[in-house]
């Protein structure tokens, strides 16, 4: 069933408790109940459906993100977009569903000791997923401009592109995906594998904080959790204990290590080695109307630049999508500059350049830190080697919109550079490219709980995910990358979890 922590009835001992019902959690849910184990899901955020998503960005962004959107790093250098609900970032995130490269996956095996698993393991539990949440590739004819536009500038550049997989059915179109799908076409956690796992006999509890896990010699033996009030955030004074005899963290690369540090479970890893894609952005102006509030918000991207060398950091291309709020915040003017920007919206393209950050030598990530009140915070400065190829990206971004015939191009910096031809971008050489000067923004937080088969440098074991010293804690979800992934997270943490999902029937019904 699906109910709050207010309305959860008895004090129930279950066999698995999962904390987070994002793309890790909502699998094992699933997963595990199917195959007869009693679970519970404790989620933070509140339970919304297609009923309560009315494509207004003033309702969403409060309700469905961490922070109503406006989580930072700690020097407020980097906005982080996280999902906060049932179902996770699943339910807000642009539908873009890549398989994690296999030459992510041979850089962890080969510098991070992770020897748990191969591509071919993951194959057939991809497989499965994409089959259930209906990810197939799109057609070229069925993305919108503001998409189009970058495909033909990668195309008259002659830059590989290529358009999405998605996983929607019967998509509508509408462009509001980033503030919940309001006719269930995203085939997110919260329409999928969450009510299958509710079907399956699995109860989800939403307005539930976990504070910190209790152990006793050497196992987790509960969840001490505080109660949410209905406006999503105010604590009730209310409190909840959950005692079950396996645990699985799956509260994201964020969420996750707070709860480890809030427990006094850190260690010298936890928390770090986290990397976010660091995101630079262009927004161009075009004769013709662009409108990029409207279609599918991401359906072409080009990796033409994910491997630029020894000890540079790769960049992948994608569009963002552009409803007013979010172009207001995005667009670094002010006053009548800012007016005339955004009433230039209909005809303005939106793109983004994506670093792909932990590849390179000397690269730690951020540190996950946990503020006096138990919220965590991000510290991640971003070292001279994410700089560089933020520059790079940008330079790329102008010229892909300039070939494809955009009339005039503008960074994010403060205050915005103009480009109307390749000669102005000489004025880069010279740009600031530092905190505070130029807007960067991610909504791909990954590690902080890193994976290997070497205890030393590692938080879990990379076969089954187990917490190396806690015998019945596993953290499946996207903290447990090495890396970031240099493509879309969703699918990597769909595959994974679900392949872990297996072992753990495996294991635990026969071990």
């Amino acid at each position: 069933m699906f109910t709050s922590g207010s309305e959860l009835k008895g004090d129930k001992h279950y066999d698995v408790c999962v904390i987070g019902s994002g793309a890790g959690g909502a699998i094992v849910a699933h997963e595990l109940t199917k195959a007869g184990f009693q679970v519970i899901v404790l989620e933070e955020g509140g339970h919304y459906t297609h009923k309560d998503f009315k494509m207004r960005e003033d309702q969403a962004f409060p309700t469905l993100y961490q922070e109503s959107g406006s989580r930072t790093t700690k020097d407020l250098g980097v906005s982080i977009l996280q999902g906060r609900a049932v179902g996770g970032t699943t339910v807000v995130n642009w539908t873009t569903s890549f398989r994690t490269p296999d030459s992510t996956l041979d850089h962890w095996k080969k510098k991070h000791a992770v020897g748990g698993f191969s591509v071919t393991d993951l194959n057939p539990h991809w497989d499965a997923v994409e089959q259930r949440l209906s990810i197939a590739q799109i057609d070229l004819l069925e993305t919108n401009r503001n998409n189009r536009t970058l495909y033909d500038g990668c195309k008259a550049l002659g830059l590989e592109v290529s358009t999405l997989r998605r996983n929607v059915k019967n998509c509508l179109k509408s462009g509001y995906c980033g503030l919940g799908c309001p006719v269930d076409a995203k085939q997110s956690m919260l329409v999928t594998y969450l009510p299958d796992a509710v079907a399956a006999g699995a109860t989800v509890v939403s307005r539930c904080r976990v504070d910190k896990l209790v152990t006793e010699a050497g196992k987790v033996v509960a969840a001490e959790c505080s109660l949410i009030g209905d406006d999503n955030y105010s604590a009730t004074g209310r409190n909840l204990t959950i005692r079950a005899d396996r645990f699985v963290l799956s509260a994201g690369a964020i969420g996750s290590p707070t709860i480890l540090m809030r427990s006094g479970l850190s260690g010298p890893l936890v928390g770090r080695r986290t990397f976010l894609h660091p995101v630079i952005g262009s927004s161009a102006h075009w004769a013709e109307p662009i409108n990029p509030f409207y279609g599918a918000p991401q359906s072409v991207a080009s990796h033409a630049f994910a491997h630029r060398g020894e000890g540079k950091v790769g960049l992948f291309l994608e569009a963002a999508p552009l409803q007013p709020m979010l172009a207001a915040l995005a667009t670094s003017n002010f006053g009548e500059a800012h007016a005339q920007m955004m009433a230039a919206l209909p005809h303005t393209s939106a793109h983004i350049a994506l670093a792909i950050d932990g590849f390179t030598d000397g690269e730690t990530g951020g540190t996950v830190e946990v503020r006096e009140s138990g919220a965590p915070i991000l510290d991640y400065p971003l070292p001279p080697v994410i700089w560089e190829a933020l520059k790079e990206g940008l330079r790329q971004l102008i010229k892909i919109d300039l070939a494809a015939g955009a009339k005039e191009v503008f960074s994010s910096h403060d205050p915005m550079l103009s480009f109307k031809s390749e000669k102005d971008l000489a004025q880069l050489d010279n740009a600031a490219f530092e905190t505070g000067r130029v807007a960067v923004f991610s909504a791909h937080v990954m590690g902080g709980c890193k994976m290997g088969d070497e205890a030393a440098s590692s938080v879990v074991r990379s076969n089954d995910l187990r917490h190396h010293t806690l015998t019945n804690l596993h953290v499946v979800d996207g903290s447990v990358f090495p890396t970031s992934l240099g493509v879309n997270p969703q699918l990597s943490i769909y595959g994974l979890s679900h392949l872990m999902s297996a072992r753990f029937v495996g294991e635990w019904k026969h071990g």
